[in-house]
């Protein structure tokens, strides 16, 4: 989908700092000096700050987890209240609209719960929920998501890298994919009704950008459990892709040689990629990638926000797709 283009802050001079006064509060004033003339070591203080904020809720259980020291994976942005993470969601198995899952997700049990993990691997195995939260150390990592649909946020997941996973399982060499099957249970579901897609829902990663540290099988955000309504208890964040490609309620891990169709590439393969890569030169065909709503800035005066490549981590993942025709292979 698109051209590879670089985008760089432009610094202002001390001399022309905006006075603390004029932003909201300390968070917004310590971002602005860490992008300007500031540098580097107020950077790390702001984000150091805006940790400060994340609380868990005391909603679940608790899923305590350690500052992740991967390179993007602590944006300084102002993270999404808990309230609007968890009650604004697609997950289509709980239904369409955006209040279904909070409403109808708690007819998941997320206990007992296994994942599959087989194909192109010389050690496929199953693994139960307690194994894999003990499989890797928990890491807290603040990402942006950003969905199709022209809305963001920013949530605090708590989880490691799908590579630690994927390199226990050893893969062939003919493992160039890694698909993800999810839950579809009637029983627990009552979405799996629906004909608005083809069940259960699947999608799919090229085996390096499954193995980049930024992938993330994530167990909890806020640090506590997932909520039923967010993917409990294991679900896929992928944050320079749509949202759609991080899949919820995994059952099944595949590695593969031949690149798998995702459930919204059946769909509909003319809206719907196999790389979703965020991009906002290349418009969905009902929605604008330009820029972006995020969820809990709807006042009146509320500026829309310019969308980012690749979501703001093209620093990291860029160099993935270099040389493709992004256009193209959207």
């Amino acid at each position: 989908m698109h051209l590879l283009k670089s985008h760089r802050f432009n610094h202002t001079p001390s001399s022309e700092i905006t006075p603390p006064e004029v932003y909201h509060g300390r968070r917004e004033w310590l971002q602005h000096l860490a992008l300007g003339a500031a540098g580097t070591a107020l950077a790390g203080w702001a984000a150091r700050e805006a940790h400060a904020q994340v609380a868990a809720p005391g909603k679940l259980a608790r899923l305590p987890a350690a500052r992740s020291a991967v390179a993007g994976a602590q944006v300084m942005d102002k993270p999404t209240a808990y309230g609007d993470v968890t009650s604004y969601n697609n997950f289509y198995e709980f239904g369409t609209d955006k209040a279904d899952p909070a409403r109808n997700a708690h007819t998941l049990k997320p206990r007992p719960w296994t994942v599959t993990v087989e194909g192109e691997c010389k050690r496929p195995q199953t693994f139960d929920l307690d194994a894999l939260l003990k499989l890797a150390p928990m890491e807290e990592r603040i990402y942006r998501l950003r969905c199709v649909e022209g809305w963001s946020m920013v949530i605090p997941w708590v989880g490691w890298s799908l590579a630690e996973l994927i390199k226990k399982i050893e893969p062939t060499g003919n493992a160039k994919y890694v698909q993800f099957i999810t839950l579809a249970d009637k029983a627990q579901m009552p979405g799996i009704r629906s004909s608005v897609l083809d069940w259960p829902y699947t999608e799919g990663l090229r085996l390096d950008e499954a193995l980049h540290p930024l992938t993330l099988l994530a167990f909890g955000l806020y640090g506590e459990v997932l909520p039923n309504q967010n993917g409990a208890p294991v679900r896929l964040v992928v944050p320079w892709k749509y949202g759609f490609k991080s899949a919820k309620s995994i059952v099944k891990i595949r590695l593969v040689e031949k690149q798998p169709l995702s459930s919204w590439e059946r769909a509909a393969a003319q809206e719907y990629g196999f790389f979703s890569n965020v991009n906002p030169a290349v418009d969905h065909p009902r929605w604008s990638q330009a820029s972006e709503r995020r969820i809990g800035e709807d006042g009146l005066f509320a500026k829309k926000r310019p969308t980012l490549m690749f979501n703001g981590y093209e620093a990291q993942v860029g160099q993935l797709y270099a040389g493709m025709d992004l256009k193209k292979f959207y």
